[in-house]
């Protein structure tokens, strides 16, 4: 079921469902509603994950939920939230902001494509190089358990990423990573709470985890990005482009209709007192009468 933000919300059922759009959404829904070309803004309506499926889904997994993402699917069970741009008087989707449902939270494993003998696996692509301050880098193998928490339109991966103690037991504070689709990893957050609200406040703009990323957005990505959102929160590309992320389009301009409104005239002040108001008029009748031009 979607729930379309910008219906007039007039019983107390519908006041009920803007509280709940209000508060899932940090506000994020009105913001958009009121961006320039932006509609239909829809949010699919999902009802609270029941505490025993929580439970069943750590037994299965082996894996404790932490106390925020358990938080949220007790509020919620996923979230998926849309928003699309009119061009060419037809809705075309812009941004989508998923987190998988309890159920679609499923483990990411690296075994092979294939059942022949030694064939290839996702650890066998793997980069073992990490980078300097930032944490060591998921593997798809004992070290790790891994789940899909958003799988980003088939842009890649944002995963929800445990790491093993030298027990085997999993622990119980994740960290969220992205996997590109060159099977690279690129660290996001260490809590759900701070990656949904990354989530909210890039608007999920197409690709904007590859903010994130030292290669950076696409040029398509960095229009979107531009227009909707023109600071982002990467510090890598602030620094290295300052002015990739001004935002040089006017979202009114775009989208503004294409009834031009009709120009008023002005009015041109007439001649000084004394002159006459056609010169050149003047000089031939005075010519024409034998009289010397003054």
């Amino acid at each position: 079921m979607y729930v379309q933000c910008s219906v007039q919300m007039g019983d107390k059922n519908e006041n009920i469902m803007a509280s709940y759009i209000e508060k899932i959404t940090l506000g994020i829904s009105k913001i958009l509603e009121s961006s320039p070309g932006v509609t239909e803004v829809k949010i699919e309506e999902m009802p609270p994950a029941e505490r025993h499926t929580l439970v069943s889904w750590e037994q299965k997994s082996s894996c404790m939920l932490p106390e925020d993402l358990k938080n949220f699917y007790m509020m919620t069970n996923g979230f998926h939230m849309s928003w699309s741009v009119k061009m060419d008087d037809s809705p075309v989707q812009v941004g989508s902001m998923v987190i998988n449902s309890i159920s679609n939270l499923i483990h990411l494993k690296g075994s092979s494509s294939y059942s022949l003998p030694n064939s290839p696996t996702l650890a066998d692509l793997e980069d073992d190089s990490d980078e300097e301050g930032l944490p060591e880098k998921p593997h798809f193998d004992s070290r790790n358990v891994i789940f899909e928490l958003d799988p980003c339109d088939g842009n890649g991966k944002v995963c929800l990423v445990y790491r093993k103690h030298a027990a085997g037991q999993a622990t119980c504070d994740p960290t969220i990573w992205f996997l590109d689709r060159a099977l690279f990893w690129h660290f996001l957050t260490d809590t759900f709470t701070a990656y949904y609200r990354i989530l909210l406040c890039h608007l999920g703009l197409p690709q904007w985890q590859y903010s994130f990323t030292s290669y950076g957005l696409s040029p398509v990505a960095k229009q979107w990005m531009n227009m909707y959102k023109p600071i982002t929160f990467s510090p890598l590309q602030l620094s290295e482009e300052p002015d990739s992320f001004i935002n040089k389009l006017d979202p009114n301009k775009i989208f503004k209709s294409k009834n031009k409104t009709p120009v008023t005239k002005k009015k041109l002040p007439g001649p000084p007192t004394g002159y006459p108001k056609n010169p050149l008029s003047s000089a031939k009748k005075s010519e024409q009468s034998g009289m010397p031009r003054k």
